[in-house]
């Protein structure tokens, strides 16, 4: 029994390692890349749960298998997944393929490193200091700190936690008992990592005081004034206000030079989620949707979705230089962070984290900014602008069509009218009825695997749909598709 080994391990068999993996990029760039991107193809390959159990053979069993089997493993995981790199996904705020994005990712993945010390991290240590310093320069700060972070809801859970720390230091030791109550300020259109944030700090949903937006999706600086005021009536401390460039929904960009005018006057923490509208600052054109930005404490920067990054790259970056992340999130692990090391120890950033183990997230956008250039990248956001602009054109064209408003990002939001309703809009239920409209015709499109794209209520809106332009593959020709896919699916409602 010593001597007997499980059929599929490579262990000590380099060549062998070389040959499965040489066969499973094979599988990969032929099935989720060349396959993946080709508008021939379909999107996904939907199956019920159940059948998707039977069709995957999940459990895990004591006996390994042949490689031959775990090749049709790889297969099968990527049929049936969808393909977030077609050109008819829509569905999310991240799509499409960047090919030095992926060769960074394929890098990080085989190297397997954790980013924490220099001395098993040197290059990405280094690496990810130019990335972020880089990100910086662009909010338009020459100096300052930053992190890359698990996602934009962490980024945005930090930026909470370092303005609670920096006004109230003891927390970090005391705990809730070193604290008053504390308010904090977002928009109704925040994303609703803001309220997890309060919940999972301790601080409590109740503590997130809820801003008015106008009809466009922005802040309205004076309910924030108000906001403020009717806290402090109530006893509470107010200590943050994070506002939104690019709301989720509607793509809404919130007035940061008034907003700042309002920390600055009370004193208070301005963090900017510009996790989805960040990359705007790339592009000389609409770089003014992000005006005041500069006034920050915080930013959250989610370069994997309009920059198609990949996931996950998340900055969060910091205005301040006195080291307030190592000093909020430190706990100097000897066996990490020996001071007595042969290299300069200030190049150990992990104590600035929460996390121990932290993957390595700057490879993919530092190798693909080297091949686009700043230029690269900033024509590829003009070019989803005019991308947007261009749906939003024809949609006003198209009978059955209707945009919730005129867009000033590249979230297209709009109805599909079917024929049954189209001059009804006065009759009384016809709300109701059109908001029945973009679930049916989402479970139609999914599962004929044709596109994917977003539905959601806003308020007082029912069910209308999300177009995010995003995608660096895109052209006319798939916008296009999406309106006239739209029409077939939905010509007998």
């Amino acid at each position: 029994m010593a001597d007997s080994k499980p059929l599929s391990s490579l262990d000590g068999d380099p060549m062998a390692t070389e040959a499965l993996l040489w066969d499973v990029f094979g599988i990969v760039v032929d099935e989720a890349i060349r396959k993946g991107t080709s508008a021939s193809e379909k999107v996904c390959e939907w199956k019920e749960p159940e059948e998707l159990k039977q069709l995957l053979d999940l459990e895990l069993r004591s006996q390994g298998e042949s490689q031959e089997q775990i090749l049709e493993r790889c297969r099968a995981v990527i049929r049936y997944s969808v393909k977030t790199c077609h050109p008819r996904f829509f569905n999310q705020l991240f799509s499409g393929l960047d090919p030095h994005s992926l060769a960074g990712r394929i890098i990080t993945e085989s190297l397997n490193t954790s980013q924490y010390t220099y001395e098993i991290a040197p290059v990405f240590i280094l690496m990810e200091e130019e990335v972020l310093k880089k990100l910086r320069a662009l909010v338009g700060w020459s100096s300052g700190d930053g992190v890359f972070c698990p996602g934009g809801s962490i980024s945005n859970m930090y930026a909470m936690n370092l303005a609670r720390y920096q006004r109230y230091p003891d927390c970090k030791q005391r705990g809730l008992r070193a604290l008053p109550p504390l308010a904090l300020f977002t928009s109704k259109e925040c994303h609703y990592s803001i309220k997890k944030g309060a919940a999972f700090l301790g601080l409590g949903t109740d503590s997130v005081r809820v801003v008015k937006a106008d009809e466009r999706g922005k802040m309205i600086p004076e309910d924030l004034e108000r906001q403020i005021s009717l806290a402090e009536a109530e006893g509470a401390v107010p200590f943050l206000v994070s506002a939104t460039s690019g709301t989720t929904v509607l793509g809404a960009f919130d007035p940061l030079e008034a907003v700042a005018d309002v920390c600055q006057r009370h004193g208070l923490w301005l963090h900017v989620d510009a996790a989805w509208g960040g990359s705007v600052l790339l592009s000389q054109t609409h770089r003014h949707l992000l005006d005041g930005i500069h006034r920050a404490d915080s930013v959250a920067w989610n370069p994997h979705k309009l920059l198609t990054a990949g996931l996950q790259c998340s900055a969060l970056l910091l205005r301040d230089t006195s080291n307030l992340l190592k000093r909020c999130h430190g706990s100097q692990a000897s066996y990490l962070f020996q001071q007595d090391k042969f290299y300069d120890v200030a190049l150990d950033t992990g104590d600035k984290v929460v996390q121990c183990g932290r993957r390595v997230d700057c490879l993919k956008l530092w190798l693909m900014w080297k091949a686009q250039g700043g230029q690269g990248l900033e024509q590829r956001v003009d070019r989803a602008f005019v991308l947007a602009r261009y749906l939003v054109e024809e949609i006003k064209k198209r009978e059955g069509f209707e945009l919730v408003m005129e867009p000033e990002f590249v979230n297209v939001c709009f109805w599909f009218v079917p024929p049954s309703l189209r001059g009804k809009q006065n009759s009384p239920d016809y709300s109701e009825r059109l908001a029945k409209v973009a679930p049916v015709l989402k479970e139609r499109m999914v599962k004929e695997g044709s596109m994917m794209i977003g539905y959601q209520p806003h308020g007082a809106r029912g069910n209308f749909f999300r177009m995010v332009v995003a995608n660096p593959m895109l052209t006319q020709d798939d916008i296009d598709f999406l309106l006239d896919e739209l029409e077939r699916l939905g010509q007998d409602l």
